[in-house]
């Protein structure tokens, strides 16, 4: 028998217009007495349970993060009772014995002995600041697919553009465009508005325009793309400053310009994971359990011995993508150890990239964490020194590169020489020396 952890908990079934609320009362060492209540999602009718569960001095609460339907009945409990969010996956009932009541028991049921993990919910600062970040970036996700559909009108007005400019909507696309848009002027005179290196790609701007089908249909429809842009690079601009403004308000400004110390975070990817986080790092034990709640870790699945998929969990969407971004950023940064890693991993799994990106991210938010929890900026990492045996092994690798290349090498701790021999197909007679020991080297071949 499982014991008791809570004595006086209740369990909610959250629906769209109605909640199945279970009361699960008893001691730790007997039985509970359970008892089921229906309630409206109306305010007033969440101010009756809130009534009742006061009445009855129920401590915590349990219901499912389904969809936005929980968000109502939280913010009239909050101040209320402890609320825990479960995720829906961990606390499925049995199929077969599925109805609105006995979820509601059957959440009750796990709460009362322990039998949930509740997720993470923020404080009501940090909710409005992920409202506004998570805005931003679907609108500027908006912005990319209303730039898809301009390329599309293009290529069925048999305008080129995209085989030869690697950005349309830049400074030259967007000269071009307008002229396009304007219907007077020929591809020659279009041609001319190239600016900087795409100017070298003038003839064949030219051969992209030479015979286009722009109609006045085709431009109607990129004006609406282009003023739908517009719109949503105002809405952006104002985003990013209330965005500023709230973290400011929020007193976040401090851990806000400390994420900006970490190679790859600037402003806006700061301040993404800062509404997805949280400036507090306590409610995480370790750089573990953050790693598998934003899910850049690998999975865990062992059984019988062997280890099965290791694919990284689903976890935050929102905070993955954001640490995606940063690894990009920080996998062309100079002089960094993530830039090192980043191509040391890409090597070693073929050149696929995705696995060595998400280890990159992975890295970036355990910098995060250390960052947020110390409350001091980064700082670089040395590079620590090479072993001596890693050294003679680099040093090994090289001499049988050059002696492929037809080289004699003559080495040891004090000098080294270099000779080029005149015959590339000579092999390498006499074997160089490293640190006082024969190292073989292979013949020159080709």
């Amino acid at each position: 028998m499982i014991c008791a952890a809570v004595e006086r908990c209740a369990g909610i079934d959250v629906g769209k217009k109605w909640l199945s609320v279970c009361v699960m009362i008893g001691p730790l060492d007997g039985e509970a007495r359970a008892e089921k209540r229906r309630f409206g999602t109306t305010v007033a009718e969440l101010q009756q349970l809130q009534g009742w569960l006061k009445q009855e001095r129920i401590t915590h609460v349990v219901m499912e993060s389904t969809g936005s339907y929980w968000k109502p009945v939280f913010n009239v409990l909050e101040d209320a009772v402890k609320v825990y969010l479960a995720n829906p996956r961990e606390v499925k009932i049995r199929k077969g014995h599925k109805t609105d009541d006995k979820d509601g028991w059957w959440l009750a049921h796990l709460l009362r002995h322990a039998m949930i993990h509740p997720s993470f919910i923020p404080p009501r600062s940090i909710r409005e600041l992920r409202d506004l970040t998570r805005r931003r970036e679907r609108l500027n996700g908006n912005g990319t697919s209303e730039k898809n559909r301009v390329q599309k009108i293009l290529e069925d007005a048999n305008v080129k553009l995209g085989n030869v400019l690697s950005d349309v909507f830049g400074v030259s696309g967007q000269l071009m465009l307008d002229a396009l848009l304007k219907g007077k002027a020929k591809p020659e005179e279009i041609a001319q508005f190239a600016q900087r290196r795409a100017k070298k790609k003038i003839p064949q701007i030219i051969a992209a325009l030479e015979g286009h089908q722009m109609s006045d249909h085709h431009r109607k429809m990129i004006g609406y793309s282009l003023a739908h842009m517009r719109f949503l690079e105002e809405q952006l601009e104002e985003l990013d400053n209330d965005i500023a403004e709230k973290i400011r308000s929020a007193g976040l400004d401090q851990q806000w310009q400390l994420l900006q110390t970490i190679p790859g975070i600037q402003e806006r990817s700061a301040a993404k994971i800062l509404a997805e986080t949280g400036p507090d790092m306590t409610q995480f034990p370790s750089e573990k359990q953050i790693s598998s709640w934003a899910g850049v870790c690998p999975g865990n699945n062992r059984s019988a011995g062997k280890n099965r998929s290791s694919h990284t969990t689903g976890g935050n969407p929102w905070l993955r993508g954001a640490l995606t971004e940063c690894a990009w950023a920080a996998a062309a940064k100079k002089d960094c150890f993530l830039k090192e890693k980043f191509w040391r991993l890409t090597t070693k799994s073929g050149g696929k990239k995705p696995p060595a990106l998400v280890a990159v991210a992975h890295t970036v938010l355990c910098l995060v964490y250390q960052v947020l929890r110390t409350g001091q900026p980064y700082r670089e990492r040395q590079a620590s020194a090479l072993p001596d045996t890693q050294k003679e092994r680099l040093i090994r690798h090289h001499i049988r590169r050059l002696g492929k290349l037809g080289v004699r090498v003559h080495s040891n701790r004090q000098a080294t020489e270099t000779i080029a021999s005149q015959q590339p197909n000579t092999a390498v007679q006499e074997p160089p020396i490293v640190g006082g020991k024969n190292i073989n080297t292979r013949p020159a071949t080709y």
